[in-house]
């Protein structure tokens, strides 16, 4: 009996996705919906997807900030508008929210706990936070997942799957992978619904940041996860007393010295480790009480490789040198081609991007603006970027955006410079010099073996002309298949042609009541054939 009322309720609610969406006159959805033509999709003003998102509950407001974590995917103003959404969502009574924490606890919280408040002190979409004080006096946070949650992200998610396998027969799902897309998405949502997750993400957050030489890293806290308690629905931390970074009252000196040790924090994070806080937003960074700094909610993380990492720190030495031919040249080493790249019109795009910010001053430029614009010139090149690098510049967007909040001199180059000797030293040989060293010997070694053996293999291949090349020239799958279709096409119209003929010789002699049935059975073969020929060519868009 339950699956009938699973599948009502999932009806019911499609049926009020579609009226919000098209109570928003979002013309793209409907024709979608009903089968119309919809190869490139015109995405509703900022402001009007903010809005739907909205009404459309916790989850697609979730769905909202995750898409605004990918510049390589929306333009900045979209970036800007989804930025800025926020969960109106209330928390759930006290007495909700003690069901909920009593059912995630392995014990009853009257053993744990000598005090909890289970009144939230915040609220999100998916989870809310409480204060409470251990048996052994530590204050410690609970964050625990909204009841009923989990089957709301389920429902929503199946519906957006939904619509992205009907994008995926269009060019615009298939350029962007709209299926994929769609299961990241749902993958990331499943993340931050496993609270184990994030308490993992922390604990190598905080190992990560304790050992460097750009900083104190006794100036810089992460919470300690209560282990014993956290589980996949709940996370025990401890409690950080202190302010959102925009809310302390600091002199401007000491405000020169935060932003410098958030920079340099975020730096080891992003070209040493390769491991980052991916929202730095001023909410998760906090100033504390005792004159420190904390990084707070570690649900949404990004990654980078050693090879990006590298190919990022040139990229933003380009940028700031204002070097078009080279961020050209870094670009086609991160983005994949969705097709031939004409590397004269990249050039071209970022001379002249880059050329509105020669001369200015430090304090004019944002790096993490042109580096969002570099994403949107590549692609308008049919450039395709990685994810972590939209992660990577939407992360780098709010840390310069809130530091320039907290104190409008700062710049990152300025702040990037000094770093830059030891940065490339560590890219070079890495954390253990002598390591990087017997790790190129032993390349050398494996190199000099092979090659006597590979260039005799050519050799011997040449000299029984066994030799073959194997070539691949991009774009000549799609010439094959218009000159296959036009080849058709012709056949066709020539059998069409020598029906109508048949019948007009059949239909010119003397002609018995067999001949008359087949002259008509031939014409209306060829006149069905015929206006299939047409609609073939009008669905294609090719009749003009």
């Amino acid at each position: 009996m339950q699956v009938p009322l699973v599948s009502a309720s999932r009806l019911a609610r499609q049926r009020e996705i579609v009226e919000i969406v098209l109570g928003h006159g979002w013309d793209y959805m409907r024709r979608l919906l009903m089968g119309g033509k919809t190869d490139e999709p015109d995405i509703p003003p900022p402001e009007v997807l903010v809005n739907i998102l909205t009404a459309l509950g916790p989850v697609y407001v979730k769905l909202g900030q995750l898409l605004s974590t990918r510049p390589d995917l929306l333009p900045p103003s979209y970036i800007e508008a989804l930025s800025s959404l926020q969960s109106t969502v209330p928390a759930v009574s006290a007495q909700e929210a003690e069901r909920q924490i009593r059912a995630a606890l392995p014990h009853p919280p009257e053993e744990l706990f000598a005090e909890i408040n289970y009144r939230a002190i915040a609220a999100g979409s998916i989870a809310q936070t409480h204060r409470a004080q251990l048996k052994d006096g530590r204050t410690v946070a609970l964050k625990v997942q909204r009841p009923g949650i989990e089957r709301q992200v389920e429902q929503d998610m199946a519906l957006i799957r939904d619509v992205a396998r009907l994008m995926s027969a269009t060019q615009f799902g298939q350029r962007y992978n709209v299926v994929g897309l769609a299961d990241e998405f749902a993958d990331a949502l499943n993340a931050e619904l496993d609270f184990l997750t994030e308490a993992h993400y922390t604990d190598q957050l905080r190992r990560n940041l304790s050992q460097s030489g750009w900083y104190n890293p006794k100036q810089l806290v992460v919470p300690d996860i209560v282990w014993e308690l956290t589980n996949s629905r709940l996370m025990v931390m401890t409690w950080l007393e202190g302010v959102p970074l925009l809310k302390a009252d600091l002199p401007l000196e000491h405000r020169g010295q935060v932003t410098t040790l958030l920079f340099r924090t975020f730096f080891k994070q992003y070209f040493v480790d390769g491991f980052f806080h991916a929202d730095p937003h001023p909410g998760n960074m906090f100033y504390l009480a005792d004159g420190r700094m904390a990084l707070l909610d570690c649900g949404m993380m990004g990654h980078l490789d050693p090879r990006t990492r590298a190919t990022l720190t040139e990229m933003v030495l380009a940028i700031a040198s204002c070097d078009a031919q080279r961020c050209a040249q870094l670009t086609l080493q991160l983005a994949e081609p969705l097709q031939p790249v004409n590397l004269a019109r990249l050039e071209s795009d970022y001379t002249r991007l880059l050329g509105r910010y020669y001369g200015l001053s430090l304090e004019q430029f944002s790096t993490a603006v042109v580096f969002g614009e570099i994403l949107e010139a590549g692609i308008s090149n049919h450039l395709r970027w990685p994810a972590n690098v939209g992660l990577f510049t939407k992360s780098l967007a709010n840390l310069e955006g809130a530091a320039r909040q907290f104190n409008p001199g700062v710049n990152l180059i300025d702040e990037v410079r000094p770093l830059m000797v030891d940065l490339f030293r560590h890219q070079l040989v890495g954390d253990d010099p002598l390591q990087a060293l017997l790790r190129t010997g032993l390349e050398f070694r494996n190199l000099s073996l092979s090659s006597p053996r590979q260039f005799g293999f050519l050799l011997d291949r040449l000299s029984s002309e066994q030799l073959q090349w194997n070539l691949k020239i991009q774009g000549l799958d799609d010439l094959r298949r218009s000159i296959d279709d036009a080849a058709n096409r012709r056949s066709f119209s020539t059998v069409v042609a020598a029906l109508i003929i048949g019948a007009a010789i059949v239909s010119t002699g003397r002609q018995s009541s067999q001949g008359q049935l087949l002259t008509i059975a031939l014409f209306i073969a060829a006149s069905l054939l015929g206006l299939w020929l047409v609609y073939s060519i009008w669905r294609s868009g090719r009749l003009r």
